[in-house]
């Protein structure tokens, strides 16, 4: 039987604080489908949705984002990507990879969660 994720959801520690890297640093627009609780994103005109979102259970003291690396396919170029990253101040993981499905770059947000930014083959 086939599966298929539909959907990610992400808990950290400061939704707003959050909220700010994902829009202002990484470029993700904010999806009116969002509530109190949880940041909804939608990226490359709502191609790729996942959301932030308020801790369902406790997670001070744990370490969060740990085995976890959500991949954005983006239009353009890896090398423009990192660039802006960069000039924006995001924190970067390594150089661009070269990997089976292209190139990639890795960021941590503010939870240290891993995002990867692919340019397809």
């Amino acid at each position: 039987m086939m599966r298929r994720l539909e959907f990610a959801s992400l808990q950290v520690r400061d939704l707003a604080i959050s909220k700010v890297f994902y829009t202002e640093k990484l470029g993700f627009e904010v999806s009116e489908m969002s509530n109190p609780y949880a940041c909804v994103f939608t990226y490359n005109k709502g191609e790729a949705s996942f959301a932030i979102r308020t801790p369902i259970g406790d997670i001070e003291g744990k370490e969060l984002g740990i085995g976890t690396s959500l991949w954005f396919a983006i239009d353009g170029n890896i090398e423009d990507l990192q660039n802006q990253l960069i000039a924006k101040e995001v924190t970067l993981i390594g150089n661009i990879n070269n990997t089976p499905f292209g190139r990639t770059i890795m960021v941590k947000d503010p939870d240290g969660y891993v995002i990867t930014f692919l340019e397809t083959i």
